[in-house]
């Protein structure tokens, strides 16, 4: 059983999660409208791995005999004014969620919960790798650039930076 407070900003989190999903599905459709297939391909799979990560920690919640509560998620911006400033924005909003999991740690060390410090060491892993792609994605557009030639190369690396993971993780099911 966990703390009326642990569940609190455990759900919080949730909140949190669902919003980057969905964030993540809005960004999708912009790169869909602007022809960007790779980006687009790579934004879906994040969104559905976001909606995984709530996903978590809402079944994490119902284990420790808390009460999981589904988030109302306000609109999030359906307009970008480039592939650069999109991948800042997740980028950003990458280094937020990291936070809040390093926040919930925190409570977890306050509260002596071992069970949610230890659950949580998944999402730190996690974040380090979400980071580090992100700043990959930036790295590529700032080498390359961002002018409207630009963007089918762009899109080419994002692409193949997305089947990599894919693949990758394809693997990993593959150990287990």
């Amino acid at each position: 059983m966990i703390s009326q407070r642990m569940e609190q900003a455990l759900n919080a989190q949730i909140e949190m999660e669902a919003s980057a999903s969905f964030l993540y599905l809005s960004m999708a459709a912009w790169c869909d409208r602007k022809g960007l297939n790779g980006a687009a391909r790579f934004m879906y799979r994040q969104s559905a791995e976001e909606r995984s990560h709530m996903l978590r920690i809402f079944h994490y919640i119902s284990d420790v005999d808390g009460a999981a509560a589904t988030p109302g998620i306000r609109q999030p911006p359906h307009d970008f004014a480039s592939i650069r400033e999109l991948f800042e924005e997740v980028y950003a909003h990458e280094q937020k969620v990291t936070h809040a999991i390093h926040k919930l740690l925190d409570l977890c060390n306050e509260e002596d919960d071992y069970t949610t410090h230890n659950f949580l060491q998944w999402y730190i892993t996690e974040q380090r790798e979400e980071e580090a792609l992100m700043r990959t994605i930036l790295d590529k557009i700032r080498l390359i650039g961002d002018g409207p030639q630009s963007l089918y190369f762009i899109d080419k690396e994002v692409e193949a930076i997305n089947q990599a993971t894919a693949a990758a993780e394809a693997d990993a099911e593959e150990e287990i």
